[in-house]
């Protein structure tokens, strides 16, 4: 058997250092490849505040999910406020950021910095609720709850559950609306409006805003009250917090929640199914806060470079009082 030239055996030598080296760099997580696939995805989420159960279960599983997922989160909680979400996706962008996840507060004055994210090439993803904008490519989609069939199911209930009242007497509702221009209190209004069309009878005598929070549509509700005595039939709540707090206005005024005013709320809360297991509220429309899972495997798709859908909706359900007790188990927020 030959012997190898001395040259040929120095290029063996350096062959086998060199394999050696790079197993050595590998197993530190140095090596390019290596870095490219241990490198976390980073997620940037604005989220509006804590206002409600609804919102902190939603950013509850939001955090939890990333952290399954392995998904590094930059959470910023805006306090309500646009000027806050507006200066925390610049940071995101700063940042640099693999996606960035958005609940707007309201619906208008996105367009400046979701252009801003475009141009530095980070892609967006709206959840809970939706923008204003002409460009809809400066969002790649959209996830959450059909807000305006949300009203209209509210609506159904109550047409069905008044039929056997007397024909030609109105019948007289207050409305607490969530946040002025936000998605949610703009649909949910229409799709009840939309709703109570099938039922002349039906008429929203006052309608104001409660904020989506408790302490106000408890504040709200009194006013109506004063306003209005005992001629209110039905209230129609926005979210169940706002229901809440205007529950205890009810009680307060001396009359009884769910049997002398109805009670019609949306998002489906753990507190909304104890109201109703206390006999205190007729109905939450659901409205799922548990986004976190779909959102994280949908940033993870698009790291992947696949498509995703431009209009991801959440399954829920529609749930009266007679179903409360057996539900409330169930019920993860």
């Amino acid at each position: 058997m030959r012997q190898a030239r001395p040259a040929a055996r120095r290029r063996l030598v350096l062959g086998a250092l060199s394999t050696a080296s790079i197993a050595a760099l590998g197993g530190l997580g140095l090596v390019p490849g290596a870095m490219a696939a241990d490198k976390k995805i980073v997620l940037g989420f604005s989220q509006i505040g804590a206002e409600s159960e609804w919102r902190t279960a939603n950013s509850a599983s939001i955090k939890s999910a990333a952290k399954e997922a392995g998904i590094e989160l930059k959470f910023a909680d805006a306090q309500q406020k646009q000027e806050n979400q507006i200066k925390a996706l610049r940071a995101f962008i700063a940042q640099k950021v693999d996606v960035i996840a958005l609940s707007p507060v309201v619906e208008t004055g996105w367009g400046t910095v979701l252009r801003e994210a475009k141009a530095a090439g980070i892609p967006v993803i709206l959840t809970d609720r939706t923008v204003q904008e002409t460009d809809q490519s400066l969002w790649v989609t959209f996830m959450g709850s059909d807000f305006v069939e949300e009203g209209r199911r509210a609506a159904r209930w109550l047409v069905d559950n008044v039929k056997s009242r007397p024909a030609g007497k109105e019948i007289r509702i207050v409305e607490l609306q969530g946040t002025v221009g936000a998605a949610p209190a703009l649909d949910r209004k229409k799709g009840f409006e939309e709703g109570i069309k099938a039922d002349a009878r039906l008429k929203i005598v006052r309608s104001q805003t409660g904020d989506f929070n408790r302490a106000k549509g408890k504040e709200v509700m009194e006013a109506f009250l004063k306003a209005e005595g005992r001629h209110i039939d039905v209230l129609y709540a926005h979210n169940d917090d706002m229901a809440i707090g205007a529950i205890q206005a009810i009680e307060e005024a001396g009359l009884k929640p769910a049997k002398d005013i109805l009670v019609i709320s949306i998002d489906g809360v753990k507190g909304a199914f104890q109201a109703m297991v206390a006999g205190k509220l007729n109905v939450t429309v659901e409205c799922s806060p548990l986004l976190g899972p779909q959102l994280m495997q949908t940033v993870k798709d698009l790291k992947a470079g696949k498509t995703v859908p431009r209009r991801i909706v959440t399954e829920e359900g529609v749930f009266p009082a007679e179903v409360a007790a057996r539900e409330l188990p169930k019920r993860k927020y």
